[in-house]
């Protein structure tokens, strides 16, 4: 099924109206992000905390409205004539998982530390390779810091010790620890969908036996040879 995509851009006070009017439109999904590249990092618990410059992005069937109906909406709402701050898309229907992941590349961290999505292959000799694809849980190698992390693994591969990943995530620390020789890791997170993911990233790279998985709230009271945390400051 095709779908219709508006993007309108606002001052983040005028976020929320955005936001409502697209929801009495009908809207399937709505999304607000960066309109001029303004990362906002270290957010509070709970706090909600917006860019300057929002694109509120919002999706619908086909068919359901036209184009002009979109318009004759975002430009009521707010009193003035919004065209050149609202475009409108039509999608075609495709399969989505799959045309995400297309996007991803096999990437290299360091000498030899390989992150491969499936369906690709890693040409290079002598190579340790990691099969993981995108998803919800934190950790696909391409967050500068996540990216740090594998490339100090690399340069300091953790022989036969037992290794700690604090906020684990996707448990691409962990795994990318036991690839490079480390005899045990424990994952640690507050999330079960991390560590659901963590869990099925080990078992397809085989190290699933080498690796346990504890809740924040429950951690074990063990030691081991080298901690990674590639968590929030304020957490650490």
């Amino acid at each position: 099924m095709p779908w219709i995509q508006a993007h309108l851009v606002v001052p983040k006070e005028q976020a929320d109206e955005a936001e409502v009017t697209f929801e009495s439109l009908g809207a399937l999904s709505i999304t607000l992000g960066d309109a001029k590249d303004e990362p906002v990092l270290e957010t509070l618990p709970d706090e909600i905390r917006l860019w300057s410059l929002v694109k509120v992005t919002a999706l619908f069937e086909l068919g359901q409205l036209d184009n002009d109906a979109i318009r004759q909406a975002v430009n009521m709402t707010f009193n003035k004539e919004l065209n050149h701050q609202l475009t409108i898309e039509t999608l075609k229907d495709q399969d989505w998982e799959r045309a995400w992941m297309d996007h991803f590349k096999p990437m290299r961290f360091g000498e030899s530390l390989w992150i491969c999505p499936t369906g690709q292959t890693v040409e290079a000799s002598h190579a340790t390779v990691i099969d993981l694809d995108p998803g919800l849980a934190f950790g696909t190698g391409t967050h500068p810091t996540t990216a740090m992390c594998l490339e100090w693994l690399d340069r300091h591969p953790p022989i036969d010790k037992d290794i700690i990943d604090y906020g684990c995530g996707s448990g691409i620390l962990a795994i990318a620890a036991l690839k490079l020789g480390a005899r045990h890791a424990i994952g640690i997170d507050y999330d079960p969908q991390a560590l659901a993911a963590s869990y099925d990233n080990a078992g397809k790279n085989q190290v699933e036996k080498q690796l346990e998985l504890f809740d924040s709230n429950q951690m074990p009271d063990k030691k081991a040879d080298v901690l990674l945390a590639n968590i929030l400051a304020g957490v650490l």
